[in-house]
């Protein structure tokens, strides 16, 4: 069965070049490791909620703007053992200047239920 990993990350808006910079740069790897599929939203219609919303849930600041990212995989199982191999592979890691701040990221994997 399918699997995928969401995402949450707030960008500096002004860094939107270095974002997408990252994640073309990014996404061969995670296919190389077994991804099918890395897309990459950048918030351009994410309302205020009253109780819950995308920019409280990663505790958006001024000048940021919310990112919805989300990795297919063929499985639970090859995702697994791609992100083991994604976690411990030289070209995934962060450098000195991190385009976004990794402590208000939300993330989580979910089967996938119903695919249209």
């Amino acid at each position: 069965m399918a699997y995928v990993d969401g995402f949450l990350v707030p960008v500096p808006t002004d860094r939107k070049a270095d974002y997408r910079a990252l994640a073309e740069r990014m996404a061969p790897l995670f296919r190389e490791h077994g991804a099918t599929r890395m897309v990459e939203g950048w918030g351009d219609d994410v309302p205020d909620g009253k109780l819950t919303d995308f920019p409280m849930a990663v505790k958006l600041q001024p000048g940021e703007t919310v990112v919805f990212s989300w990795i297919e995989w063929p499985s639970k199982a090859v995702r697994d053992a791609g992100m083991a191999k994604i976690m411990a592979d030289p070209r995934m890691q962060p450098g000195e200047d991190m385009v976004f701040d990794g402590k208000r990221m939300v993330f989580g994997g979910f089967e996938v239920l119903v695919e249209g």
